[in-house]
Order: structure tokens, then C-alpha cells, then sequence
């Protein structure tokens, strides 16, 4: 099966071809774009499968862009990582708030780059499951329609809002949650309203998983993730 186009939006030269040149090697098709406009309009035209996103553009930045195609029904749905230099703890937050889909530091190695890629369209490829699929992993079972949940056999028992955030992480693990990702997500009989309310409730989770809590990560300023599967 043909790969998917990825979008580079990155207007320093050296960087562009240093992340073309990788994802040729490996297959990909690949469209570049200098500035914030122009990625803009070949999202659109072009509809790529991926895009690779700087947040420090020339003239609209890179926030602006993602949230302009996360606004727009035509682009909505491709998945941005946001290229981001180290110290842009803000708006890798402000990013993943308005949509993006995940995010790399700058420097990366190319390697790094593109299993985040891989891994990234092929959730993106699994969005299509039902939403009361069950799911496993790590050895823990969940099963959405019933409300259960099943650590290496033994049942666990956790509240709306507990089974809710994890059931966010379980869905996409690898995936970085802001807080108030999932504050919105979890909304329910006893909602979550603050930040601080998520970090309770996330320590609350991983005492009654037990061992397996180890594996619900805290990204530091930025909110949790549930580690993938290797």
C-alpha cells in the first residue's frame, strides 16, 4: 500500500532537508513548505496524510497554522506533530490544547522522527474502531460497553471519572493528554473542574491499578500519557 504524503512546514532550510531526506529513505512522499501561509494552502489543496509542524514561522507562527487547519473541516482530521525547540513548555501545551496530535523537541534524532510517525498514523489508521471495541494492553483489559475493567485477571473497580481518563490513555497510548484535554473528556456524574483535581484523580487511579500504574506516565508541564507497548 502507497504511504501517505507528509507536509513539512519548516522554514529553516538545513532542518527540511534533513527530515525530507529520512522520509524518503523510508518510503514517504513529501511536500515542503517555508512559511505559515503556504503550509496552510497545501494542506488544503493537497490533503497530506501527516504534517510535521514548526512552531516558529515567519509571519502567522506555528500555533496559528494548527489551529486553522484544526478549525477547518477539510483539514481537521490530518494529524500535526509540532517541531518545538526545548524551553517551549508553554506552547507545546497551547498545541496539543488546540489540537495537534503530538510533539518532537528539537534536537531529534531522525530515527526518534519517524517511529513517531509510524506509530501516529497507525492509530491514526485504527480510529475507525468502535468506540465500545475493547481494548487491551499492558495486561490490563477494558471493555467500554460494560464499564469493566481487568488487571491480569483480577477486577478492578474505579469511579466514572477514573475509568474515563483511563480509557482516554488506553485508546492511544503514547499520546500526551493535557490536563484540561482530559478535565473535558471526563466530564461526568462526578466531574473533574480543575488541574489539580486531574492530578488527584490520576493518583487515585494508579493506587487502585496497583503495579500496573507504573505505567500511566506524568509528562512534566504538560499532562499524562500511557506508555506504549514495545
Amino acid at each position: 500500500m502507497a504511504k501517505k504524503m507528509i507536509l513539512v512546514i519548516e522554514d529553516e532550510h538545513d532542518i527540511q532537508e534533513l527530515v525530507k531526506y529520512n522520509l524518503v529513505k523510508e518510503g514517504y512522499p513529501v511536500n515542503l513548505a517555508d512559511t505559515g501561509e503556504q503550509g496552510i494552502k497545501l494542506a488544503r489543496s493537497e490533503s497530506p496524510g501527516l504534517i510535521l509542524l514548526d512552531l516558529m514561522l515567519p509571519g502567522i507562527d506555528g500555533l496559528e497554522v494548527c489551529k486553522a487547519l484544526k478549525g477547518d473541516t477539510k483539514t481537521a482530521h490530518i494529524p500535526i506533530v509540532m517541531l518545538t525547540a526545548k524551553g517551549e513548555e508553554a506552547d507545546i501545551v497551547a498545541g496539543l490544547e488546540i489540537g495537534a496530535d503530538d510533539y518532537i523537541t528539537k534536537p531529534f534524532s531522525p530515527r526518534v522522527l519517524i517511529a513517531r510517525i509510524r506509530a501516529l498514523l497507525r492509530r491514526e489508521a485504527k480510529e475507525s474502531v468502535d468506540d465500545d471495541a475493547p481494548i487491551s494492553v499492558h495486561g490490563l483489559d477494558i471493555n467500554p460497553g460494560r464499564h469493566e475493567v481487568v488487571v491480569n485477571g483480577d477486577a478492578v473497580e474505579l469511579t466514572f471519572t477514573q475509568f474515563r481518563i483511563l480509557l482516554l490513555l488506553a485508546r492511544r497510548p503514547g499520546w500526551v493528554f493535557t490536563r484540561d484535554q482530559i478535565v473535558n473528556w471526563s466530564r461526568g456524574e462526578d466531574t473533574i473542574v480543575t488541574d489539580r483535581a486531574v492530578d488527584v484523580q490520576i493518583v487515585g487511579l494508579r493506587k487502585k491499578l496497583g503495579d500496573w500504574g507504573k505505567h500511566i506516565e506524568t509528562v512534566r508541564g504538560v499532562g499524562y500519557r500511557l506508555q506504549e507497548e514495545t
